[in-house]
């Protein structure tokens, strides 16, 4: 099959611009075979090709990234391993109560594995650390999910915190929370550090990651599959398929598959006098009680202390967006991140980006043998730092024939529901979207 496109990933990679820069890996640049092959160097692909270590220490694996690690969705989102339900479809994060619990198994599968990768690989806490999430609400109506969420959470006997006002300016510097809702369960990473950290860790002589090097056709033959990119070719036995929404570019699930971007914006790194000005804790991180609100988290380490914003997405079937969205979107990150902290008047950001997310309308993967020898992993639906972790270590044991309750978790997924036609589908698409923006009001 001919990859009828690839998508972009507007503005820097920010998280991976604080780090020192990463040597350069090889590009596939000659013909070679291998036991295995994952595309897709993300959360996804580096968690199967670990378990495809684990599981087949002898097989040789090869991995292909189509840009650097990191550079990508990987290293572009906002750090965040959910476990609680996180439905970003509903206002309030609220899933199908029939899936809720299998949900959290698969959720906290991802996130224990990414725990065990921190400490096989030695990260330090800024790279992950188990510090928990908080829903913050700023209005009336985010109180009142937040309380929708709480009894949720009281009807799967999941613990929580509630904060208040005083609690929340405490936390976070801003007199703005009205109210907070803390769920420990959340694994915080700096992903960039995180992706970079795992990929050093699992390359050996058996396993080779081929970075700048994007797959241009895929091709079974006979008992093998061939991926051929500009100046070299993978032939492996059996393929792991790890892109996420770019799937859709190889040829499957047509019409079923919601391309969405979501922009963030990082300021430069806070003076002294700036982060006294401030207060609150150095670092702390919140999601907003009405899904379409504002993401905020404030970071201190590699890079200095810092506070992100996140908010505004757009359907956008064609898997790109320009820098001249990421120039408009700058003017709402600027006002509310003006609007929580006036008393960093003078703080301008240094880095704006865009992130890409797949989504499908009954918020399920696309997971499992969609060809002989070939598995996909893909389809986060905006969990892709946890959900990712899991499925692409699942992906990679149904290759194996290995068969866990967790694997019968995941294979109990539904199939993606259709879409409409385009244009339709995409001016309905950012109809609700802009919509849902404007009910958020404040919270936005």
């Amino acid at each position: 099959m001919q990859i009828t496109g690839f998508p972009c990933d507007p503005g820097p990679s920010a998280w991976n611009s604080l780090l020192p820069a990463a040597k350069p890996r090889a590009f596939l640049e000659a013909d070679v075979t291998a036991d295995w092959l994952v595309i897709g160097a993300g959360f996804a692909g580096l968690s199967a090709a670990k378990r495809l270590v684990e599981l087949n220490p002898s097989d040789k694996i090869a991995v292909l990234e189509a840009s650097r690690v990191a550079h990508g969705p990987a290293g572009r989102n906002s750090g965040f391993m959910i476990d609680v339900p996180h439905n970003l479809t509903t206002a309030d994060y609220a899933g199908d109560a029939g899936n809720n619990e299998r949900e959290i198994r698969l959720n906290r599968a991802g996130i224990n594995f990414a725990l065990a990768m921190g400490t096989e690989f030695s990260m330090d806490h800024e790279t992950i650390n188990a510090s928990g999430k908080i829903n913050g609400a700023i209005t009336e109506r985010g109180k009142a999910h937040n309380e929708a969420y709480a009894r949720l959470l009281d009807s799967l006997s999941e613990p929580y915190e509630k904060l208040t006002a005083s609690d929340m300016t405490q936390i976070t510097g801003t007199h703005c929370y009205q109210d907070g809702l803390y769920t420990p369960g959340c694994v915080m990473i700096q992903p960039a550090k995180y992706i970079r950290a795992l990929a050093t860790g699992i390359e050996s002589t058996k396993l080779n990651i081929y970075e700048q090097s994007p797959v241009v056709t895929l091709q079974q033959q006979q008992s093998t599959w061939k991926a051929t990119t500009e100046l070299g070719s993978v032939s492996a036995a059996k393929v792991v398929l790890c892109v996420n929404g770019h799937l859709q570019s190889f040829g499957y699930n047509h019409r079923q598959l919601m391309h969405v971007f979501t922009y963030a914006s990082m300021t430069r790194a806070l003076t002294r006098k700036e982060i006294k000005q401030l207060g609150g804790q150095d670092r702390w991180a919140l999601t907003p009680a009405d899904a379409l609100g504002t993401t905020v988290r404030r970071i201190s380490g590699t890079g200095g202390n810092r506070i992100i914003i996140r908010n505004r997405a757009t359907f956008d079937a064609s898997m790109k967006v320009t820098n001249k969205r990421i120039n408009k979107v700058a003017k709402n990150h600027d006002r509310s991140f003006h609007y929580r902290f006036p008393m960093l008047g003078t703080v301008d950001m240094e880095y704006r980006w865009g992130g890409r997310l797949c989504l499908t309308r009954n918020n399920v993967s696309v997971f499992g043998e969609i060809e002989k020898n070939l598995f996909s992993a893909c389809c986060q639906n905006g969990l892709g730092t946890a959900k990712g972790s899991v499925t692409g270590k699942l992906a990679a044991e149904l290759a194996c024939g290995i068969k866990t309750p967790l694997l019968d978790d995941q294979l109990a997924d539904a199939k993606p529901q259709k879409l409409p036609l385009e244009p339709i589908a995409s001016l309905a698409g950012n109809a609700i979207l802009r919509w849902g923006e404007y009910r958020a009001g404040s919270e936005l």
